[in-house]
């Protein structure tokens, strides 16, 4: 890879992985196999990357992110999985500690719910609601029809209306739960 091509992806990796790691976050539950995740991608997107940096790198790294927690998933037979560590906190100021406290308590409660659904189910919320994709983008990366994106999300939010009925009052939520 010559030297511009090397900056080209430098770059993309400094500015995206904030991003990709959120993203990856949401999908395992763990901030360690979060970092996993978005390192194996990034490989994958480097191999490539003189085929993509007209492209767009981003949306083939999630890509490969999503298939490669799937094949995740795949592999651990779906072991059952306790999310214990705490979320990671933005480093935000304590000018409004009581609004920062709720949002905290609401994310806990989100992560927890988020943590007995499916690995399915858990990836068409995180695309659907957290990712913002339309339903055919999330049924072409999960290789699963839209039907299934549909009947997976309606299963998932009423799972989580049992869950966690508290974060549809919320102050924090945005009511997509509803």
């Amino acid at each position: 890879m010559d030297a511009s091509r090397a900056e080209e992806f430098e770059a993309f990796v400094r500015g995206r992985t904030p991003a990709l790691l959120r993203a990856a976050y949401l999908l395992t539950g763990d901030q360690h196999l979060a970092e996993d995740l978005v390192n194996d991608a990034l490989i994958r997107t480097h191999q490539v990357w003189h085929r993509l940096r007209d492209g767009s790198p981003e949306a083939y790294t999630r890509k490969i992110m999503y298939h490669l927690q799937i094949s995740w998933w795949r592999r651990r037979k779906r072991s059952p999985e306790r999310l214990t560590d705490l979320p990671p906190e933005p480093g935000a100021g304590l000018r409004h500690a009581v609004d920062e406290q709720a949002r905290a308590v609401t994310r806990l409660a989100l992560q927890d719910a988020l943590g007995h659904l499916g690995a399915r189910q858990r990836a068409v919320l995180v695309l659907r609601y957290f990712e913002d994709l339309p339903e055919s983008e999330v049924a072409e990366l999960l290789g699963v029809t839209v039907g299934t994106v549909k009947s997976q999300s309606a299963k998932a939010l009423a799972r989580l209306r049992t869950l966690a009925p508290h974060l549809l009052d919320s102050p924090t939520s945005d009511r997509k739960l509803r």
